[in-house]
């Protein structure tokens, strides 16, 4: 895009609050951007070259929405952690490792997408965020959901494609979690507490060391198909 397309680009963004430039072959945050900072609550940079967000992305603090999906982005900035008002947080297929701390401070956080990446640690970072309903961090190279999960508010937490081997029972007390997708992990079964004693009513498990007969027969099935049924009845 040249300078002209850029400006008409800024100017009609400084009018709808939105920015987006999706595979236009970015390797960084077009500087001009920072023109129009506080007036954006939409930035989409998705489908670019980007390997490394500037800290100066923290100026853009009115921002509800940032999508960077399909970038190269193989960590963030900790200045990420000061978008206050962000509510979506899409960062799929990217190289990401790990995630800085400072985004446990993302209060009014909704959606989070980090699958499609390299993380090998769970991001308890996520936990205690009273707004956030769904968390994918499917497509990634976490071998256990950790002791500290319990806090974890969502509704739904999808684990697909990933290498777990164990999970805290501490799942169980995950107030709001209704959906937990474990499909093609390495799990050797659903723990009786899990299946018992939470909230959950839909678990994807296809695809890990047992067979679907051997999870039917497992110590607490019968409470799980209780409020799978129970839910099942209420959507129809």
């Amino acid at each position: 895009m040249g300078n002209s397309g850029l400006k008409q680009h800024l100017e009609n963004s400084s009018k709808t609050g939105v920015f987006q430039l999706k595979d236009a072959n970015l390797s960084e945050l077009p500087p001009e951007l920072l023109q129009i900072a506080q007036t954006l609550r939409t930035l989409d940079l998705s489908g670019n070259k980007i390997e490394q967000l500037s800290p100066r992305i923290s100026s853009f603090n009115m921002l509800k929405h940032l999508t960077l999906n399909k970038n190269r982005l193989g960590s963030l900035p900790p200045e990420l952690g000061q978008l206050s008002k962000i509510e979506t947080l899409i960062l799929s297929s990217n190289r990401l490792t790990t995630i800085p701390s400072t985004l446990s401070k993302l209060r009014n956080l909704k959606l989070v997408n980090l699958s499609d990446n390299r993380l090998t640690n769970f991001p308890l970072e996520f936990c205690d965020m009273k707004h956030l309903d769904v968390l994918d961090l499917s497509m990634n190279k976490m071998t256990e959901v950790p002791a500290g999960v319990g806090k974890l508010q969502v509704v739904e937490l999808n684990l697909n494609q990933n290498q777990i081997q164990s999970m805290s029972d501490e799942l169980a007390q995950c107030p709001r979690l209704k959906t937990l997708r474990l499909e093609e992990n390495c799990l050797p079964m659903i723990s009786p507490t899990i299946l018992k004693d939470s909230s959950i009513s839909l678990l994807a498990v296809e695809g890990n060391l047992f067979e679907s007969k051997d999870f039917m027969k497992a110590d607490g099935y019968t409470q799980y198909m209780e409020r799978y049924t129970a839910t099942k009845k209420k959507m129809y």
